[in-house]
């Protein structure tokens, strides 16, 4: 039904998710993290967040358009053009609300999605079995 293409779209944009809440999990707030470390954290989350924006983007319309979302996929898109194109301009009470909701929303769509592709397990397993995937071993 549809393309087993997407699911390293997916998967990559399920690993970024993972990925930012290991670099935030140890801030309270956002002015902390936005500060710490030399903005270390900040700097891996803005890139990760970039790639959740352009591989959303390569996912096929219609398995997007399978889904009942509380978000656009639009604005994810979106996100990842104001934060490249205006690196200064990113607010970080945004940042960290989409850090600590959106995400979630986010997750819960593309673990949907990754159903609605049935993937063959060899497949699955192969991609998760490598270190790029290595937070993702609940999806098996």
């Amino acid at each position: 039904m549809y393309s087993e293409r997407n699911l390293v779209y997916i998967l990559t944009m399920l690993e970024c998710i993972e990925k930012t809440w290991i670099y935030t999990k140890e801030f309270d707030n956002p002015n902390d993290f936005i500060w710490a470390n030399e903005q270390k954290e900040l700097n891996a989350t803005i890139s990760l967040f970039i790639a959740i924006g352009e591989e959303s983007k390569k996912i096929e319309q219609s398995l997007k358009d399978a889904l009942i979302c509380d978000f656009s996929w639009k604005d994810i898109a979106g996100l990842r053009d104001k934060i490249s194109h205006d690196y200064r301009g990113v607010d970080a009470d945004i940042l960290w609300s989409v850090i600590h909701k959106d995400l979630v929303k986010l997750k819960t769509a593309l673990i949907e999605m990754t159903q609605k592709i049935n993937p063959k397990k060899k497949l699955l397993q192969e991609f998760l079995s490598t270190p790029y995937y290595k937070h993702l071993q609940y999806l098996i």
